[in-house]
């Protein structure tokens, strides 16, 4: 059974990146190197890895990376610090 990572990048700008993969350890090298002069983290290194899960299947991998793409930085860093009971509040709009 293949398994698929799901994962977060702290950039050296303080962005993050998050991505998909196979094999995180090896990703996360490729993204160190700069395998890809075109990649959002080529110009951002170093990088580092600030979080990930695991799926078995790729459709719930996919899917929870595109959320994760769409949230704010508050939210992720919410994920990434484990404070998953603050996720819900920082999906609400905020109203004045």
């Amino acid at each position: 059974m293949e398994i698929y990572s799901v994962y977060i990048l702290e950039c050296s700008d303080d962005s993050y990146y998050t991505g998909i993969t196979s094999d995180v350890h090896k990703r996360l090298t490729q993204h160190q190197s700069g395998k890809n002069k075109n990649a959002y983290t080529y110009f951002r290194r170093p990088v580092v890895l600030s979080y990930y899960c695991e799926f078995t299947e790729p459709e719930m991998a996919i899917d929870f990376e595109k959320k994760i793409k769409k949230w704010s930085r508050a939210k992720k860093a919410a994920l990434i610090a484990g404070h998953y009971d603050k996720l819900p509040n920082l999906a609400k709009k905020k109203f004045n």
